[in-house]
């Protein structure tokens, strides 16, 4: 189970590698292909574009297949469209490639959850997929710095290089340390759209966009936060961002547990905090020490809503998870492009460089807003929603939220 675990965070180590890197490395790859560096900030949205499509296509696709063939099928497509990436010889190919290459992203998420879940007792699933997720933080504190810098010492091809390589090793370790996991009787495309039309799904989605656009409203702005208004210089931007990666992992670690023990009232606690720090950024952000702590409370409670949105979307889909699951890393995505141009309009309207933190703020709450309204919905229904598996079940929240513990 370790094992299987840690080769699960390899992927999304990688994923988040290849995601982030890019942004680091416009410049470079700007004078590459012969466009201007707004130009080539479309590659960003390119594989945002590919995340959203893919990974309700790739899952539906999927539906029947077994889970582990169905992650080794998507890690290859995955180490695909990075080498595509690398040996594009212009921006119009690199285009293409970087939408490939964000295809599988969400599925192999989604499919990775419910792998991750079902490897472990049913107290225990939030506790494994947090630690899948963990990958992903981690990469936000080695393997995008280190990808940028790579790419500025040796040419921006070898970051996508090393993304391939890095995958080329999770498919390794998938195809040695993750078990078969056969699908259930209800599985097929047809019931995975029917578990997406679940009202729960829609409002956990729905929050998730929402909430996350609190979240990214202001990590899209944050180094020009931090250079025109707390005073670092362009050079130190790279430790403050890392910084924020430490705040991730840190809300990560915490999760599974807390989810573990109490879904949603991690989630409610988790948007809460998230709220209340973007509000206290908008101050602290023109002083140094106040500014590096609150955007590392920030990054923490970005990650810590991660897993209870995931496991609630599993619970609700019952005995098919893997599309909802999958679909919240669109959600992801649409929550990026949405906080990013809300924090651009405060921003152009002239309201200066904290004000996404305002926006971000509203945001969160309004996410808590749809996660009570679907609390709501559940005070009429029983803790009897699970997500079948061979191996056991993931339980659904009770009325008051907790997951129901096994004697």
């Amino acid at each position: 189970m370790p094992l299987a675990l840690l080769a699960l965070a390899v992927v999304a180590f990688g994923i988040g590698t290849t995601e982030f890197a890019t942004m680091g490395l416009l410049p470079q790859i700007a004078d590459g292909v012969g466009v201007s560096v707004p130009h080539a900030g479309n590659l960003v949205s390119a594989y945002a574009l590919g995340v959203v499509i893919g990974a309700p296509v790739l899952t539906g696709v999927g539906a029947r297949m077994s889970h582990k063939p169905l992650l080794l099928l998507l890690t290859g497509l995955f180490v695909v469209g990075n080498v595509a990436s690398a040996l594009a010889p212009d921006y119009g190919l690199l285009f293409a490639a970087r939408f490939l290459a964000g295809l599988p992203h969400g599925a192999l998420f989604g499919v990775g959850a419910v792998v991750a879940s079902r490897l472990v007792a049913p107290e225990r699933a939030a506790r494994a997929v947090s630690k899948m997720f963990l990958g992903l933080t981690v990469a936000n504190i080695v393997g995008v710095p280190a990808g940028t810098a790579l790419g500025q010492q040796f040419g921006w091809r070898s970051a996508y290089w090393a993304v391939a390589v890095i995958g080329l090793l999770a498919l390794v370790s998938l195809a040695l340390f993750v078990p078969h996991q056969p699908r259930g009787q209800q599985s097929g495309v047809r019931h995975e759209l029917r578990a997406m039309g679940n009202r729960q799904v829609v409002i956990g989605l729905a929050t998730a966009v929402v909430g996350f656009g609190g979240f990214f409203a202001v990590y899209s702005y944050l180094v020009p936060m931090m250079t025109h208004l707390t005073g670092f210089s362009d050079s130190s931007t790279t430790l403050v961002l890392a910084l924020y990666g430490v705040g991730m992992t840190a809300g990560t670690l915490i999760a599974g547990p807390l989810t573990d023990r109490a879904l949603r009232p991690t989630l409610y606690g988790g948007l809460t905090l998230l709220a209340v720090a973007l509000a206290t950024f908008y101050f602290t952000v023109h002083s140094t020490v106040p500014a590096l702590v609150t955007i590392t409370f920030i990054g923490a409670m970005g990650s810590l809503i991660t897993t209870p949105v995931q496991m609630l979307l599993m619970a609700k889909a019952r005995n098919a998870p893997t599309m909802a699951a999958a679909s919240n890393h669109s959600a992801f995505n649409l929550a990026n492009a949405g906080g990013a141009w809300l924090g651009g309009l405060v921003i152009s309207a002239g309201w200066g460089w904290a004000a996404p933190n305002l926006v971000g703020a509203a945001l969160a709450v309004a996410g808590l807003g749809l996660a009570f309204a679907g609390g709501l919905l559940d005070r009429d229904r029983t803790p009897s929603e699970t997500v079948a598996s061979s191996a056991g079940a993931v339980p659904a929240t009770a009325e008051d939220g907790t997951v129901p513990q096994r004697t």
